[in-house]
């Protein structure tokens, strides 16, 4: 899967919070993704520089579309565990952020994966996360899980 596309198009029901962040997937194929993300004056916090959570979510972003990519057949996966160091401030408004996830490992269920962020040269953040493959969403919007279970 490659893509050069604003990240709602890559979710098959969408996902409008990442749309309202303004987050672009450049890529997604082969166990590894990456995102960029212009940031505005909203996504700042009262230090004025980039939101944790913003950050947090380019991470859990990218790495869950790293590990999806690796099984085309799963529509999508939830984070099971993130973990996130905050190296320096992420930037300023006008600033360009690139995420670059990567799956490591994966089972069956599971994906181990890692993501940095870096503004231009400088790396602010690094993470790892844990994610489990969800097959479909059913017909009234229940997950349901690779083996049929749908205790996801």
């Amino acid at each position: 899967m490659n893509f050069l596309a604003p990240a709602n198009d890559f979710f098959p029901r969408g996902n409008p919070f990442l749309e309202s962040l303004g987050v672009e997937v450049l890529r997604a194929a082969d166990g590894v993704s990456e995102l960029a993300l212009i940031l505005r004056p909203d996504h700042m916090n009262s230090w004025h520089v980039t939101h944790g959570g913003v950050s947090m979510t380019l991470i859990d972003v990218a790495m869950a579309l790293a590990g999806r990519s690796l099984n085309p057949g799963m529509r999508s996966c939830v984070t099971v565990d993130l973990n996130t160091q905050f190296l320096q401030p992420g930037g300023k408004p006008g600033d360009r952020l690139v995420a670059i996830g990567k799956a490591f490992h994966r089972s069956s269920t599971m994906c181990f994966c890692e993501a940095e962020i870096r503004n231009g040269d400088s790396l602010v953040v690094r993470g790892t996360g844990t994610f489990k493959y969800l097959k479909q969403l059913d017909n009234v919007g229940r997950l349901s899980t690779p083996g049929g279970r749908d205790d996801a």
